[in-house]
């Protein structure tokens, strides 16, 4: 974690913010995929925000859910197993937010371990990459956790190696979007990941809808099987939200939102900054055992 924002200062900060009793943050990474933050330290950040609850979404994983739950045992805040999957929908990368989803479950377990094992791949394959360009790793080998490898942990390898002095230069010089050390993901279809969640027990939300989304876009989607959208997201301006929240109305869709925290490096993501309301969340919950009723698709 960053020297310059220890997690003591900013629980500081949070506890002198405005608590959220009936709220809940559904959007939150741990250390088991690539967030700053372990699972104990989100579930402290949450109950000092005065949430009702959170959804743990690493991407890929769901080995964060049994941490988390652990820490905060006692303490009234409900924490819910939630997984972030990379999907492929016509062509472009969708993400899919499963809820309430059993961390059991051998069909969505065997799902994640292979689009993890997938990340390994790609890790090193951009490692190699990096190297045909000039820029050599003596180190590749990475902890046990984080659970799913992203290029953030390359990046972080950058910085630590001294190629680059910032994670935001690594991204810059070479782990942007299109970038020439970059690797495309291993992408489950988003109708297989549907069915997966489906499976778990779960519902399964599209997380932070592009600008592009539309309400057409939306329906297909429904037709697979989609429960919910994430409607309350940073960034998303008020009347964007509002449209979210109509088209989810008029679809018979539940909503989800949260600040989608990877740690302190954004004001703009701490937990709690987005979330939903306790009704909000009951409606997801309900979603998830029975999947609501689809209307108005046309």
């Amino acid at each position: 974690m960053p020297a310059q924002q220890p997690f003591t200062a900013l629980c500081r900060l949070v506890a002198e913010a405005r608590p959220h009793p009936d709220r809940a943050d559904l959007h939150l990474h741990t250390t088991h995929s690539d967030g700053s933050y372990t699972p104990a330290q989100v579930v402290e950040l949450a109950l000092r925000s005065g949430l009702c609850a959170i959804g743990i979404t690493d991407h890929d994983t769901i080995e964060g859910v049994a941490p988390a739950r652990a820490a905060a045992a006692g303490t009234g805040l409900e924490v819910i197993a939630g997984v972030e999957i990379s999907t492929a929908h016509q062509g472009r990368e969708l993400h899919l937010l499963g809820y309430f989803v059993s961390t059991e479950d051998t069909a969505l377990s065997q799902a994640l371990e292979e689009l993890r094992r997938r990340r390994v791949e790609r890790f090193h394959e951009m490692i190699e990459r990096l190297r045909e360009q000039g820029v050599s790793l003596a180190e590749t080998k990475m902890p046990p956790e984080p659970q799913a490898l992203g290029r953030r942990h390359l990046a972080e390898l950058l910085v630590r190696q001294g190629k680059v002095s910032t994670v935001r230069e690594a991204f810059l010089r070479y782990l942007h979007d299109g970038g020439q050390a970059v690797v495309p993901k291993q992408l489950l279809p988003v109708a297989e990941a549907i069915r997966r969640v489906r499976g778990a027990g779960g519902v399964a939300s599209w997380a932070h809808p592009p600008d592009r989304c539309t309400r057409e876009h939306l329906s297909e989607l429904c037709d697979l099987g989609l429960g919910a959208l994430e409607a309350e997201y940073p960034g998303f301006r008020p009347a964007r939200v509002r449209k979210l929240r109509a088209w989810a109305s008029e679809l018979g869709l539940a909503v989800s939102g949260g600040s989608d925290c990877h740690g302190p490096d954004s004001a703009h993501h701490t937990v709690g900054v987005r979330s939903v309301s306790r009704a909000e969340l009951d409606a997801l919950r309900t979603a998830a055992v029975i999947p609501p009723a689809r209307k108005n698709r046309t």
